[in-house]
């Protein structure tokens, strides 16, 4: 696994949006002060594969995600294994209650070329590439099938965190082999193991299984065979002896069958000729078809004449008018003396009122001039009030007159002033005004009320005038039509005499209706009497066609009595004839049969002589050939049943020793294979290659103190200072311990890919544990070494370190700073 590109948001310090890019940092550096989130660098790279972080001692902890009043937190990690590029993306997120789960947990595979650049543009999961995983229970199997490591191998070989640095180191050799069999891909020599097993089983199943077939064959023998032959020979001769025994046999059924035909066809004749009988009604049916002939033609007679009277009225009918024309006529007379007596109460009321609207002409003529009059004296009325309201006013003015003071109208200097009037001038004036508008209004409404009366009866005269000449104009048009028509009593008389022709033509139709029921009746009478006597013929003819194979006589066709008793006659002397001949043939019959169950009673015979049972419904002789042939027939399958069985035995010898061959090679293999053996060795040599490595690295480190060596899976070191005592090392001090867990780390690291068959492959390292805790020269020599193991660029190298003069060697630089807000990180390139 190679971590390059990790984006976080709201993961513990990192509270803003962050983004690492790893590309071509093939060694690198986490630097920074102590808290600022170097170490959740690492964390974030553990958490989006695995969904927890080491630090934390609990798998299900998620809630340590959160940055302190963060809701969301995020992390995404871009990573390549195989050569292969995947997405592993984990959201966590607190509820209205304060609880926080995982919300999304995924796994895509990227597609080959993919963009990095993208992900900064929102791309969702489903544009990313193939999910291999969607839920955080499908992540755990997703992850290990991509990385090839669970999370404690991951945490124990890929990131190495703060304070469990020397869990390798430390741990119980079971754990130890567990974590190298899955870094070396040995399970393929388990699966190959269980497989052998599971071939030998199969084989082991089939050779029982074919032990049983085999068992069921031991009737396939040489005595078995001997006697299916001769149960063939057997059945051959019972087929030869069939085969010349049947012809015979069916010559004499043959012989026999004829012979009973000839007896059964003697009988049937004289049983049909028995049966000749005439009939008691054979003379009363033709009599009564005569008699129903003469009927039907009286009644077709009595139609024809009642059609003709029908006709002939309908005739006269058609020459005495049509009655529509003379009714429309008489229509029209009624029609003119009705207007006439209309016209004359029309000119009376015209003439009314004409002269009722001329005196209502004259009378809104005398209003108009009275209502004028009015007006006038309105006008003068309203003259004379307006002079007396000038005199009022001047009169009002004189009481404040003052001799020798100007007037207050003219402004002349008044010498005298003028006696004061009296008013009523005035009053009677308004008053005269008053009455005057009274008469005037009396008078307008006079002329409205005389206007519209006046127009009503325009409307009316114009409306009368309307009429009279609709009606006038209808009489002339009228008077036009019926100048040449004939007279109204001729017309009534004319539709009288049409009356008198439609009832005559009812009673006509009455008539023929009634004669053609009684014609259809005769018809049907003559109908059902030619229906019986055609019956009765068809029943003679029956009679007779029975008999047409004997030869009866002609029939004469026109006396149905004289056939029957002519055929009758006939029939009892041809039955006198062959009663003398029955009794020699049914003698003959009886010999025949005879004769034929004796020859069958030979092949049965031969049946029996051959051992088996004769077949029984044999009427038909080709019975016994399919007997026969059906015995050569089972007897031949039954030896070529035991020659299979013979051969199928044969086969299944020879795959039982294939079979046990197969078992004996599986079960080998697996015995080989086993965990104890095959596997135990690999694991060994592995073992054996990597404590070399490390013990090579961990002498640089010390400057050639200590070897690290292993014995029954326990590790030791052997101090050269101290005459090479051989040391757990668990009594190592916590530097010593560091370097001894390094020189491991390193060494698996180097040493993986030479060893390993499986997928798992240790693309990158990353440490974050100890390198205070060295002095200058192992510091100097670890780094040397880190720097070696980069640049063979195979692995990625990363540290957490906060020693200057190591962080200062290191190529690619990613500065960590923590402010009040959240944690930033700066990638720094020389």
């Amino acid at each position: 696994m190679r971590p390059v590109r990790l984006d976080l948001s709201g993961f513990t310090v990192f509270r803003e949006p962050t983004v690492v890019d790893f590309t071509d940092a093939d060694f690198f550096a986490l630097v920074g002060p102590t808290g600022s989130g170097k170490s959740t660098i690492l964390d974030a790279v553990c958490f989006a594969l695995y969904g927890t972080v080491p630090r934390w001692n609990d798998r299900r902890a998620v809630g340590n995600a959160l940055a302190p009043s963060a809701a969301e937190a995020r992390v995404r990690l871009v990573f390549e294994s195989a050569g292969a590029r995947y997405v592993a993306t984990r959201v966590v997120r607190r509820d209205g209650k304060g609880r926080v789960a995982t919300s999304h947990a995924g796994l895509e595979a990227l597609p080959p070329g993919f963009d990095l650049t993208r992900l900064d543009s929102g791309l969702s999961s489903e544009d990313l590439g193939a999910v291999l995983a969607g839920t955080p229970a499908e992540m755990e199997q997703a992850v290990l099938e991509a990385v090839g490591l669970p999370y404690e191998q991951f945490t124990n070989c890929v990131v190495l965190p703060q304070g469990q640095f020397a869990e390798f180191l430390h741990a119980k050799p079971a754990a130890r082999q567990q974590i190298l069999v899955n870094l070396l891909g040995l399970h393929v020599y388990e699966r190959i193991r269980e497989q052998a097993t599971a071939l030998a089983g199969q084989a082991d199943a089939q050779l029982a299984a074919t032990e049983r077939v085999l068992a069921d064959l031991a009737d396939a023998s040489d005595e078995a065979y001997a006697e299916a032959e001769q149960r063939v020979s057997v059945a051959r001769r019972l087929a030869e002896d069939v085969a010349t025994l049947v012809p015979a046999l069916v010559a004499a059924r043959d012989r026999a069958r004829e012979a009973r035909q000839s007896v059964a066809a003697l009988e049937a004749e004289l049983d049909r000729l028995g049966r000749v009988r005439i009939p008691a009604e054979a003379a009363e049916i033709s009599a009564a078809v005569v008699a129903a002939q003469a009927a039907a033609d009286q009644a077709a007679e009595a139609v024809r004449v009642a059609e003709d009277r029908e006709e002939k009225l309908r005739g006269e009918l058609a020459a005495a008018g049509d009655p529509a024309t003379l009714h429309r006529l008489l229509d029209a007379y009624t029609e003119r003396d009705r207007l006439a007596g209309q016209a004359a109460q029309l000119a009376t009321g015209v003439d009314a009122a004409r002269a009722e609207q001329e005196a209502a002409v004259r009378a809104l003529d005398a209003a108009t001039a009275a209502a004028t009059a009015a007006t006038e004296a309105v006008a003068a009325a309203e003259r004379d009030c307006e002079a007396a309201r000038t005199a009022d006013r001047a009169a009002s003015l004189r009481p404040h007159l003052v001799a020798g003071q100007p007037c207050p109208v003219c402004l002349q200097q008044v010498t005298a002033p003028p006696p004061v009037p009296d008013a009523p001038a005035l009053a009677a004036a308004q008053r005269a005004l008053a009455d005057a508008k009274q008469r005037a209004q009396r008078r307008a409404a006079d002329v409205a009320t005389r206007d519209r009366a006046v127009r009503d009866l325009d409307r009316t005269l114009a409306a009368a005038l309307a009429r009279q000449a609709q009606v006038t104009e209808r009489l002339t048009s009228l008077d036009a039509e019926l100048a040449d028509a004939p007279s109204a009593a001729s017309a009534r008389d004319q539709l009288a005499a049409i009356d008198r022709l439609n009832a005559e033509l009812e009673r006509a139709s009455r008539a023929v209706r009634a004669a053609r029921d009684a014609q259809r009746g005769a018809s049907a009478t003559a109908q059902r009497a030619e229906d019986r006597l055609r019956a009765a013929w068809r029943d003679f003819d029956s009679a007779r066609d029975a008999l047409a194979p004997l030869g009866p006589p002609p029939a004469d066709r026109d006396d149905l009595g004289g056939a029957w008793a002519a055929l009758a006659r006939w029939a009892a002397d041809q039955a006198d004839r062959r009663r003398s001949s029955h009794a020699e043939l049914v003698d003959a019959a009886e010999a025949a049969e005879r004769d034929a169950a004796a020859r069958a009673s030979r092949i049965d015979a031969a049946f029996t002589d051959a051992g088996l049972a004769p077949p029984t419904a044999t009427d038909d002789p080709s019975g016994y050939s399919r007997a026969a042939a059906v015995v050569v027939e089972r007897a031949e399958a039954a030896l070529a049943r035991v020659v299979e069985r013979r051969e199928q035995a044969d086969r299944l010898r020879e795959q039982r020793a294939g079979y046990e061959r197969d078992s004996q090679v599986a079960k080998a293999l697996a015995t080989h294979l086993r965990a104890n053996n095959f596997e135990r060795w690999l694991l060994e040599e592995a073992l054996d290659a990597l404590v070399d490595g490390a013990s090579r690295i961990l002498r640089e480190l010390t400057a050639g103190q200590y070897d690290l060596v292993h014995d029954k899976g326990e590790f030791f070191v052997v101090d050269h200072h101290d005459a090479g005592l051989r040391r757990a090392v668990r009594t190592l001090s916590g530097g010593e311990t560091f370097q001894a867990s390094l020189a491991l780390a390193l060494a698996l690291s180097e040493r993986l890919s030479g060893m390993s068959t499986a997928t798992a492959s240790l693309e990158s390292i990353m440490l974050d544990e100890g390198f205070g805790t060295l002095d200058a020269h192992t510091l100097d020599t670890v780094a040397a070494t880190l720097e070696n193991l980069a640049a063979r660029g195979d692995r990625m190298v990363g540290v957490v370190t906060h020693v200057t003069a190591l962080a200062e060697r290191i190529p690619v630089r990613f500065e960590v700073r923590k402010d009040a807000r959240s944690a930033r990180v700066t990638r720094v390139d020389p």
